[in-house]
């Protein structure tokens, strides 16, 4: 069984002249997470936001933060992260030479265990510590920046993590990352994913945060129509 969709936005396209008004709206229009992604212009050739705006967005939601490190060497970060208000941590596999150890560390300061992967990666490098996981961060696009389009090469590996959490009995939550819309959404849920992380579909949605959310909603009940 499939855990409950949920819906993340990602704060990287909200307006940050008003970033804890967006965010409560995006609280009030029912979304489930919110999505903080964090870029150090190294691991990704960006850079973005980091602890003192996670600090003051945790003051501005109730809902769960779900911190995203596209960044070398995460282990010194995670306690910090964990201290301003993060309630699940990613870390990339890729960053990670000592993943097992990165991973227990990052239950060690409290908070749901993630990993993330990049598209070129397969899914079987999950395979040892998937015991281990609350939350796997399916990049559907190259990470780095907003707006690029969904990889349809994706899906398999969505469909192949889903069945190897199924195989050890572990109820993981799947996010895609990147290129999420109401197109790409049926696609991935019908996938396995449930978590959609979304930025310029909730946030610039030209009707408003409601909308998007809304939007997104129904379209994944239409992915989920589709498993049934």
């Amino acid at each position: 069984m499939i855990n409950k969709l949920k819906i993340a936005p990602s704060v990287l396209a909200a307006d940050f002249t008003r970033l804890g008004e967006e965010v409560r709206a995006a609280e009030q229009a029912g979304a489930d997470w919110i999505h903080f992604d964090v870029m150090d212009g190294r691991f990704v050739p960006n850079i973005s936001i980091g602890v003192p705006v996670l600090q003051a967005l945790r003051g501005a939601t109730s809902l769960p933060i779900d911190v995203h490190l596209m960044i070398v060497e995460p282990d010194q970060y995670i306690p910090i992260f964990a201290e301003a208000g993060a309630n699940s941590i990613s870390v990339h596999v890729e960053a990670c030479p000592h993943l097992h150890r990165t991973l227990v560390s990052i239950a060690q300061a409290g908070c749901r265990v993630g990993v993330a992967i990049n598209p070129h990666t397969p899914a079987i490098m999950l395979q040892e510590v998937m015991p281990l996981l609350d939350i796997i961060n399916v990049m559907t696009v190259d990470p780095g920046f907003g707006g690029q389009s969904f990889l349809d090469g994706s899906l398999s590996k969505i469909a192949q993590l889903r069945a190897m959490a199924q195989a050890v009995g572990r109820d993981i939550d799947i996010e895609v990352d990147g290129g999420i819309n109401t197109e790409t959404t049926p696609r991935a849920v019908e996938a396995g994913a449930n978590v959609l992380i979304a930025g310029t579909t909730i946030f610039r949605h030209k009707e408003g945060i409601q909308a998007g959310v809304d939007a997104l909603r129904a379209a994944a009940s239409q992915g989920a129509n589709s498993t049934s």
